[in-house]
Parts: structure tokens; C-alpha cells; sequence
């Protein structure tokens, strides 16, 4: 048992960052207001967007590089465009997990504070614990927070499917209004995540192989491939939560952290009964933490790594850019303390528009004379990787022209 939970790594680090805000948040509301009938874009989104994930672990075994090092070889000016994005997102990104953590922390811990006193106090801890421990704590944190979440909602849609009066309805819904469309391109930007996760799973992989040397690229990929397929099952159980207890029921999500965490729990204990509140509250609260000090990590890694190939000396420093996200995301919380719904539309949609740049990048750099032949994609993963482009920027022109 010991030896296949040591092959878990990089898969469970990319779980950990994907199962959050568009899970716990985004499925769960997309199922509360839109029943089963967003299904398709959960599983299109899913589809489409795997093999650049893929790409991320594929390069860095088959070069020993991140994919960032693999940017530059196509050109400084991928290194640029991909700063310039990421100086755009990372902060509304690494703010909008922390409001909604720092409202699950007031569900279970029962204190009524501030919500920006809680944001502070779980922005510091992350910080603290990344200054400290960094990979060897997310790699093992990861394990557990993912079990855990696993089965209570697994449990909690079980109970709901057989406590549920709604009718199990599965035709597809397809917007037409402008802000259903926003809805739908906001679900799909973090489904199963943003695709910049791409080049953290480039580092983590490396990471990885650098702590267990013995560790074999097959083990590697199927750690990825478990933990992309637990995303998928995940997502779907929050769509079939939210459809089967608040579908229909006149209730909608609440765009105040605090209040939203409440209805969050709340959808579990109706199911499963007030008892699992504890244990429903700590596997939320946890995953909502491992996703916050996940991004709170590997975005300050790349910034690091972006500054050092770009050779900015002076900003190729870990402590510098994680202080200067921490800071950065306090600040903007202190301007949208209420607006919860608000920063998670801006961040999501903003990682779909930008997913058609990483999505062509990564497939350009995969099938270049910069990776092995041995390791360049199947004739399926290429098309699949074609038609995914073509999705993701359909869907994105579309968002656009109803702006």
C-alpha cells in the first residue's frame, strides 16, 4: 500500500488544485441552477482540454525540462506573453480560492470574525508552511485531503439520489442569454482547471523525479491520469449534488463567501444528516486549503523560473514572488470582500479566454523538433489536441461576441 501511494505525486498536486473553486463552487451551482444540463460542457471541457494537462508531464520526462524551458526555445516572446497573463490572473485566481476557504473556515470553526481576518490568517499560514516545508508537505497533503473529499461526496450523492423528489432529467441545456453564457464559459475556464496548471504539472513532475529518482515515467503518467480522472468524477458529483438537493428548489447560491460556505455544508447534511457535519466541514475546508496553498505555491515556481530564462535577475526569487502574490491577494480582498461570485466570474473567465494561447503553445511545443520523436503524441492524442484548439477558441469568440 506504501509503495503505489509513493507513485502518487504530481497527479494528486494537480487534483488538489483543480478540485476547488470549480468544483465545490462552480459544479455545484452549475447543478443547482442548470439541473443535469450542463453535463456536456463538464465532459466536453474535460475531453478537450487532456492532452495539453498531458503535454506537462510528457515534455518534462522526455527532456528533463519544464515547459517552460520549453517556451523559450520557441521564443522570448512566448516567455512574455506568458508573464504578461499570468501578472493578469494569478492574483483574482489566488483570491477567489482564498475567499471562499476563509468562508469554510467560519462554517467550521465557528467563529464569526471577519472574513478578511481569516483570509489574512490562512494567507500567512500557507506561507509560513511553504517557506518551511514546500513540495514534501503538498505531495503528502494531497493524499489524504483527496480520499477524503472522494468518498463524503461520493456518500452525500448516494444519500441525496435515494432522499431526492427531483426527477433525474438529463436533457442538455444550451444558453442563449448573456448571462448563462457567462456562466457556461466561466464553468469550462476552471473545468477540470485553468490550463496555465499545465506548466506547474511540468514542474511538479520534475520535482518529483528529483525526490525519487528511481521512479518510473509509466508511474508517472498514471499518477497523472488518476488524478485527472478523479477531477472528472468529482466534478460530476458536485453537478448531481447541487442538481438533486437545490434544483428547482428556489434557493440560489449566495455571492458572500461566509453564506455560500453555509449552503455548501448545508447540501451535505440534508443528505447525509446533520451528524457528518464535521467530517464534511473538515474535507471542504481541507481541499478549499490544498487548493489556496497549492496556487499560492506554483505560481510563484514559474514566476521564478519565467524570470531566470527572461534573465530578470533581480525578480528570479521564489520568497519574492509568493510574498508578492500574498500581499497582492490580500489587497484585492479588501476591495471585494462581498463580491465572491464577482471574482470567480472575472478569474474563470479569464482562464478560458487565455486557454486557446496555452492550448496551441503546448501542442506546438509537444510536436517539435524540441521534444523526441519517441515521445511526440499518437495520431489520436493529436487530433483530439486539434479539435480541443478548435473548441476552446469557438467557444471563446463566442463568449466575446456577446460581451
Amino acid at each position: 500500500m506504501n509503495g503505489l501511494m509513493r507513485k502518487f505525486g504530481p497527479g494528486l498536486l494537480f487534483a488538489g488544485a483543480a478540485i476547488g473553486v470549480s468544483h465545490l463552487v462552480q459544479s455545484t451551482r452549475a447543478g443547482a441552477d442548470f439541473g443535469f444540463g450542463l453535463i456536456w460542457a463538464l465532459v466536453l471541457s474535460n475531453l478537450f482540454k487532456y492532452p495539453f494537462f498531458l503535454f506537462g508531464p510528457k515534455y518534462s520526462l522526455a527532456t528533463g525540462e519544464t515547459l517552460l524551458h520549453g517556451y523559450k526555445k520557441l521564443g522570448n516572446y512566448v516567455l512574455v506573453i506568458y508573464l504578461v497573463l499570468s501578472l493578469v490572473t494569478m492574483f483574482t485566481i489566488q483570491t477567489a480560492v482564498t475567499i471562499v476557504t476563509a468562508g469554510l473556515a467560519i462554517e467550521l470553526f465557528g467563529i464569526s470574525t471577519d472574513i478578511t481576518i481569516w483570509a489574512a490568517i490562512i494567507t500567512t499560514s500557507c506561507l509560513i508552511i511553504l517557506l518551511i516545508g514546500r513540495y514534501k508537505f503538498l505531495d503528502n497533503l494531497m493524499k489524504f485531503v483527496i480520499i477524503t473529499l472522494a468518498i463524503s461526496t461520493i456518500i452525500a450523492v448516494i444519500f441525496a439520489g435515494f432522499s431526492s423528489t427531483n426527477t433525474l432529467e438529463l436533457t442538455q441545456v444550451f444558453p442563449k442569454e448573456a448571462a448563462s453564457i457567462a456562466f457556461v464559459v466561466a464553468f469550462m475556464g476552471w473545468m477540470p482547471a485553468p490550463l496555465d496548471i499545465s506548466i506547474w504539472q511540468s514542474i511538479w513532475t520534475l520535482e518529483k523525479k528529483k525526490k525519487e529518482k528511481n521512479i518510473k515515467n509509466r508511474d508517472i503518467i498514471f499518477d497523472f491520469n488518476t488524478g485527472y480522472v478523479t477531477t472528472i468524477i468529482l466534478g460530476l458529483c458536485f453537478v448531481f449534488l447541487g442538481a438533486l438537493v437545490m434544483n428547482g428548489s428556489g434557493e440560489e447560491f449566495s455571492n458572500s463567501g461566509e453564506n455560500f460556505a453555509n449552503q455548501l455544508i448545508n447540501l451535505y447534511t440534508s443528505s447525509i444528516g446533520n451528524g457528518a457535519f464535521l467530517i464534511i466541514a473538515i474535507a471542504a475546508f481541507t481541499t478549499m486549503f490544498s487548493t489556496t496553498i497549492t496556487c499560492l505555491d506554483a505560481s510563484p515556481r514559474a514566476m521564478k523560473i519565467t524570470s531566470k530564462l527572461l534573465g530578470l535577475h533581480k525578480l528570479n526569487n521564489y520568497n519574492f514572488w509568493i510574498i508578492l502574490l500574498a500581499s497582492g491577494t490580500l489587497i484585492i480582498f479588501a476591495f471585494f470582500i462581498s463580491e465572491m461570485g464577482l471574482l470567480i466570474k472575472i478569474a474563470t473567465i479569464l482562464s478560458f479566454i487565455t486557454a486557446p494561447f496555452y492550448a496551441f503553445i503546448n501542442f506546438r511545443l509537444i510536436n517539435s523538433h524540441h521534444t523526441p520523436k519517441s515521445s511526440r503524441p499518437s495520431l489520436f492524442i493529436n487530433i483530439l489536441s486539434i479539435l480541443g484548439i478548435l473548441f476552446l477558441t469557438g467557444f471563446s469568440i463566442w463568449y466575446l461576441t456577446f460581451l
